[in-house]
C-alpha cells in the first residue's frame, strides 16, 4: 500500500501545475485562500487523484480539507477503507 507521505508528494506535484506561477506549494498552504484555487481547479485535482489512486472521493471530503495535507490524509484514509473492503 502506498504511504501518505507519498500521497502528499503526488498533490503537491499535481498542485503546483494549478498554482499560480512563482508560488510556494508547501503542506500546510490553503488551498483555497491561499493558492487561490477555484471550484473547477479543485474538481479537477479530485479528478485525477482519484485516477491516480484508484478511490472515489466524496465530495463531503472538502468540508473537512482545507490543505494538501490534510487532501493526503483524507486520501490514505480512504484508500485504507478500500484496501480493506477488498479483503
Amino acid at each position: 500500500m502506498i504511504a501518505e507521505q507519498q500521497i502528499l508528494e503526488r498533490l503537491l506535484f499535481q498542485i503546483r501545475r494549478l498554482a499560480p506561477p512563482g508560488t510556494e506549494v508547501r503542506p500546510d498552504i490553503a488551498l483555497v485562500d491561499e493558492l487561490g484555487l477555484d471550484s473547477m481547479k479543485v474538481m479537477d485535482l479530485l479528478m485525477e487523484l482519484e485516477d491516480e489512486f484508484d478511490i472515489s472521493i466524496p465530495l463531503n471530503v472538502l468540508t473537512d480539507v482545507r490543505t494538501p495535507a490534510q487532501l493526503a490524509q483524507a486520501v490514505f484514509t480512504l484508500m485504507e477503507h478500500a484496501d480493506g473492503a477488498v479483503r
